[in-house]
C-alpha cells in the first residue's frame, strides 16, 4: 500500500519510510505527491493534530494518507512542551537546538527529570475510514546535550535501557524502539486487520 505522509519534515519522512518499508508499505512525501500543504495544528492533543493533517491530505489528493504528530512530554513541566514541541519558545526559538536549550534552562535545578516522547499516528482513507495508534517512549532529560544524530529533542533525551541519548542511538536501533516505532507497530497490526476484514 502507498501512503502520502502528511508532513514536510524530512527526518520524520525518513523514519516512517524506513519503518513501514519492513511491513511492505510505501511512503511518499507531500512534495513527491505534488502537494504543497501546511496544516495548522489547532488540536489540543497529538491524536487530534495527526488526524487534522492526514484528513487534509486526503481531501486534497483523494489518496490514503498517514500523519504522525509527536512531541516531548516532561513531567516536571506539567507535560510541556507537549503539542507545542516543534514551536516551543515561539519565534525566539528558530532551531531544534534553540528549543532544547530553552527546555534545559527551564529544567535547571529540577530533580524530577522524567519525560516521554509520544507519537500519535492517524491514517485516513479516501472513504473516510480512520485508523489510529499511539506510542510512548520513556526516558529522562539530561542536563546537557549529548550526541549528533536524530532531530528535535533527541540530544537531551536519555534512554536508560540503552545507556545513550536518542541522538546517540544508531538510526536502525532508534527505528526499533522509539515512540514512532511503537506507534507504527500498533498501526501496522490495525492496518493488517483492516484489510483482512475487507
Amino acid at each position: 500500500m502507498e501512503f502520502i505522509l502528511a508532513s514536510n519534515n524530512r527526518k520524520k519522512i525518513e523514519e516512517l519510510r524506513a519503518i513501514l518499508a519492513h511491513a511492505g508499505h510505501t511512503v511518499i512525501s507531500q512534495a513527491e505527491a505534488g502537494l504543497e500543504l501546511a496544516v495548522e495544528e489547532t488540536g489540543e492533543t497529538f491524536a487530534e493534530n495527526a488526524l487534522l493533517k492526514a484528513a487534509a491530505v486526503v481531501e486534497r489528493t483523494g489518496r490514503p494518507a498517514i500523519a504522525d504528530d509527536s512531541g516531548l512530554v516532561v513531567e516536571a513541566l506539567d507535560g510541556a512542551p507537549g503539542v507545542y514541541s516543534a514551536r516551543y519558545g515561539g519565534d525566539a526559538c528558530e532551531t531544534d537546538a534553540d528549543r532544547y536549550r530553552l527546555l534545559l534552562k527551564r529544567m535547571e535545578g529540577v530533580g524530577d527529570r522524567r519525560a516521554a516522547f509520544v507519537s500519535a499516528i492517524a491514517c485516513v482513507f479516501p472513504n473516510r475510514d480512520i485508523l489510529r495508534a499511539e506510542g510512548v517512549w520513556r526516558g529522562r532529560i539530561l542536563e546537557a546535550p549529548e550526541g549528533e544524530g536524530g532531530f528535535g529533542y533527541d540530544p537531551v533525551f536519555y534512554v536508560p535501557e540503552e545507556g545513550l541519548t536518542a541522538a546517540e542511538l544508531a538510526a536502525e536501533r532508534k527505528n526499533q524502539i522509539s515512540h514512532r516505532a511503537r506507534a507504527l507497530r500498533k498501526f501496522i497490526k490495525k492496518l493488517e486487520k483492516y484489510y483482512a476484514d475487507k
